[in-house]
């Protein structure tokens, strides 16, 4: 009797494949060369690394920290403002997942470490331009059952198509990382022998720690999209050299593409948009021409300080006086030979002051800088004119922010959609339920069981019966800012004082400030509607239940 064997299908991706992605990715690469080199000047002039820092060198500049201050408090506005995700629904049906998403994907931010994966993201957006954020499903995570891993991108590893306009449209896109062979080995043991230098040059940054790629190769993360069927599906593919450790067209339960969303896990957070490009740039290619002028004209400014601060001599070398004891300070008596001591034998030589034009110079280049970067004094916590209140100072920042709360809103819109792929990630993968600890405003912690069985497709029934295809429940995210600075809560603080003192909280004259209320738009806004009416509630019901007297006298 034979045995019946299943006869595996030919894998779709092969070596040959691999080849050929290679070969899309260094051309790729080729196209991305300007930015990789400005990325890795930028880091540079931020760490203030942009001159040569010999101290040997009689021309190096001093680099002063104009441009890094600016950047830092820009980062501060960032961290003030961390996002916070509300999940709606878009049919009353689904508004208890919803809600449960909206407590959820907070918990799923916590686990990945979100607070610093932000802070990483903002500050690499404000010196390069463009940050990028990965959401990915880590099938190793959870002891082997899979979970949703949200990182930071650094934008030297990741390659996309030249030309395109959105990542979304290119045709593949590569994402590298260079690993140690040890590593690779102990988990692909077939690899042993056929590791060699990495093939893929990653850009480096100039570290005072050099690099070693010795014993080390790159690992290809490769996403491709693929039309089947009428629609587009994504594909993904690891390699290393030209060996498949992973390829999705080769698995049959990735049929319908590794993620069901269809859509490269990246998402790119721009600053400064550029047309024909995903990418943009930042401050630092915004500063950086002042900054250069400042540490130009500030050391030479310096240098004429030092200058003239010094005094220096021309001597005769026929000269009669002892040039070691003339130069020593501590000598009470400088010896001189001869009989004579003429003023040809020293001479001091005069250094000219700079005119005040170039100290004016300097200042016009440092407000210069600080304008163009819309960071000015008050934005900073500085006061000018005798403004000393917190509630003026904070008047003073938000009217003069205008550039902060642009960049936040667009990182906010870049967060709705690293919880809408955070979403998909949910209802492709969580098909077992996974216990999660929720804590609530007060602190207390509730435990909620969360799967995606109210999240896959359901059959729609008319009234007769009748099923008239499949409904996906969807839904819409709302992002508020988890923080506010400390301004911003002092002012909402003083507003308290001012409504109680305004008799806005006096129960008998509630209705009136519900009708405030309504036009007002403050932090809590429904939490304080609640309590007037609560509180109005009760006083209607004393009062219908005090004694009615007759006119005129009492009983």
């Amino acid at each position: 009797m034979k045995e019946n064997k299943t006869k595996q299908p030919a894998p779709v991706i092969t070596a040959r494949q691999v080849q050929q992605a290679a070969h899309i990715l260094e051309t790729y690469k080729g196209g991305k060369t300007t930015l990789e080199q400005r990325i890795v000047e930028n880091e540079m002039w931020f760490r203030l690394r942009h001159w040569d820092r010999n101290k040997n060198n009689p021309n190096r500049k001093n680099a002063s920290a104009w441009l890094f201050n600016s950047i830092i408090n820009k980062h501060a506005d960032f961290m003030d403002a961390l996002p916070e995700c509300t999940v709606l629904p878009r049919e009353q049906s689904d508004a208890q997942t919803a809600e449960l998403l909206s407590s959820v994907i907070p918990v799923i931010l916590e686990n990945n470490g979100f607070e610093n994966v932000y802070s990483d993201a903002c500050m690499y957006k404000l010196k390069n331009g463009t940050s990028c954020y990965a959401v990915l499903w880590n099938a190793q995570a959870d002891n082997g059952r899979g979970d949703i891993e949200v990182a930071q991108i650094d934008m030297l590893n990741l390659f996309w198509e030249p030309g395109v306009r959105s990542l979304q449209d290119s045709r593949n896109v590569f994402h590298v990382r260079i690993v140690d062979n040890d590593v690779l080995l102990e988990e692909y043991p077939f690899l042993e022998g056929k590791l060699q230098q990495p093939l893929v040059d990653v850009k480096q940054y100039a570290n005072d720690d050099n690099a070693d790629l010795n014993n080390k190769s790159a690992v290809v993360d490769w996403y491709y999209k693929r039309r089947v069927g009428g629609r587009t599906v994504l594909h993904y593919c690891k390699f290393v050299g030209h060996e498949v450790l992973f390829a999705s067209e080769n698995d049959p339960r990735f049929a319908n593409g590794f993620y069901d969303h269809g859509k490269y896990p990246f998402v790119l957070d721009t600053l400064f948009k550029e047309e024909g490009t995903p990418v943009g740039f930042g401050f630092i290619d915004v500063m950086k021409d002042a900054q250069e002028a400042i540490d130009v004209l500030g050391t030479e400014i310096l240098r004429n300080a030092r200058m003239s601060a010094r005094r220096r001599y021309f001597a005769r070398t026929d000269g009669a006086v002892n040039e070691a004891e003339f130069a020593d300070w501590s000598k009470d008596f400088v010896h001189v030979s001869g009989s004579s001591l003429g003023e040809e034998s020293l001479r001091e030589i005069t250094a000219q002051p700079l005119s005040g034009v170039y100290l004016s110079v300097l200042q016009s280049k440092i407000d210069e800088l600080k304008e163009t970067s819309a960071n000015r004094d008050f934005i900073q916590g500085g006061t000018m004119g005798g403004v000393t209140s917190g509630v003026a100072i904070s008047a003073l920042q938000e009217s003069g922010n205008k550039v902060g709360r642009d960049m936040i809103g667009a990182s906010y819109r870049v967060f709705v959609q690293v919880c809408e792929l955070i979403i998909e990630l949910i209802r492709q993968f969580y098909s077992t339920p996974r216990m999660l600890r929720i804590t609530d405003p007060n602190g207390a912690a509730q435990y909620v069981s969360l799967d995606n069985s109210q999240m896959l497709a359901r059959p729609q029934v008319s009234d007769f019966g009748v099923v008239y295809g499949d409904r996906m429940p969807v839904f819409d995210v709302r992002v508020k800012a988890h923080k506010q600075n400390p301004f911003s809560r002092s002012a909402q603080n003083q507003d308290a004082i001012n409504f109680f003192q305004m008799g806005l909280f006096d129960p008998a004259r509630y209705k009136q400030a519900l009708a405030c209320l309504e036009l007002l738009d403050i932090e809590n806004k429904d939490k304080i509607v609640a309590a007037v009416s609560r509180n109005g509630a009760v006083y209607e019901a004393q009062q219908s239940m005090m004694p009615a007297f007759p006119a005129g006298g009492t009983q």
